[in-house]
């Protein structure tokens, strides 16, 4: 929980987003950046296309495992694209987005679009908040201590080491998006659930059908988790430094707009290779302050609200990737605390 002399702002804060916003309006910063999209997403196209050509090419022999390695980082690109057409960074109208979003998403990697838009939007609507961030929920890990009070079954067994635990349960994640996506078809309130549904179960369609007709089936089945388990490794290891470990709101913890993304999210810093391999969501505060912000605007915005809110007193966290995962794992390792006590009791 954040504390309270930190909530509280020095003086009235009602215009601090506003005068921000103004500097970023006039900056240009929010302006379109189509000529840097089509070069990123064809070269994610030109990787894709070129793992599975890859993976005809070297067929049935275990060197056809460097390949899923490959296309694991090329779903994370896709993945990380899909993020930035759901912001709505790559076209501003909501028809082409939503409808490139659902062939990248569903489509070019088994994840349900409308799914993940729908848990995304309430994520950035209240970071770190443990009622109302999905990302904070407990499922098989416990973020809070008060979540690990009230753990029960395989959270309250996996929270007592989770810390240790969470790299190798990265490699479920894949997995886990998979699955979300099926589940969410049966909620009568998603949108275009035919459309989802037929283009989610192509992928899954193709994807099989491609592996069992180049590879026997146990290496099929290798395939499958290694491409999987990196996959979702990877997407974990670019989602957890943004958030985790920073502080987690709760109750009527409501500090304003700027504050509530400031505060609780974490920038990493790293030249033009982490930008590439982190999609632009290293700079977390920005991309949480301007959602709609192309991601290769991000860097020079960070210039402006580092300023901002160094005027304002306000924290602004920066550290490295591996400062980030360090903090990430001893706020978990403190979260699963009261289950390891009630363990030593017993």
């Amino acid at each position: 929980m954040i504390a309270e002399t930190t909530l509280r702002p020095a003086r009235s804060t009602g215009s601090d987003f506003a005068q921000l916003s103004k500097k970023i309006a006039d900056s240009g910063l929010m302006g379109r950046r189509p000529g840097y999209y089509t070069v990123r997403i064809s070269a994610v196209i030109t990787l894709y296309a070129g793992g599975w050509a890859a993976f005809v090419l070297v067929g049935a022999q275990w060197w056809t495992l460097a390949v899923a390695g490959v296309l694991a980082v090329a779903f994370g690109q896709v993945a990380l694209v899909t993020h930035d057409i759901a912001h709505r960074q790559v076209f501003r109208l909501r028809r082409p987005s939503e409808m490139s979003g659902r062939i990248a998403g569903n489509a070019g990697i088994g994840m349900g679009f409308g799914w993940w838009q729908d848990k995304h939007t309430r994520h950035h609507a209240n970071p770190n908040h443990e009622q109302l961030d999905p990302d904070v929920v407990p499922d098989l890990l416990v973020w809070t201590q008060n979540q690990a009070g009230a753990a029960r079954g395989l959270p309250r067994l996996i929270g007592r080491s989770q810390a240790y635990l969470f790299f190798p349960l990265l490699t479920l994640e894949g997995f886990y998006l998979h699955v979300a996506g099926v589940r969410a078809l049966t909620n009568r309130s998603l949108k275009r659930r035919i459309t989802e549904g037929t283009l989610l179960f192509g992928h899954f369609a193709v994807y099989l059908t491609a592996l069992l007709l180049v590879l026997p089936p146990g290496m099929a089945l290798a395939f499958v988790a290694v491409h999987q388990g990196l996959f979702g490794l990877y997407l974990g290891s670019i989602f957890a430094p943004n958030h985790k470990g920073m502080p987690i709101l709760t109750g009527e913890d409501r500090p304003d707009f700027l504050r509530r993304q400031v505060l609780t999210s974490r920038n990493v810093h790293g030249g033009w290779f982490t930008d590439i391999a982190l999609g632009g969501l290293n700079y977390q505060i920005e991309h949480h302050l301007f959602p709609s912000m192309p991601s290769p605007n991000l860097r020079k915005a960070q210039v402006v609200v580092r300023r901002h809110c160094e005027e304002l007193g306000v924290a602004y966290l920066e550290t490295s990737l591996a400062a980030s995962y360090r903090q990430a794992l001893r706020s978990l390792h403190r979260a699963g605390a009261p289950l390891r006590r009630s363990t030593a009791l017993s």
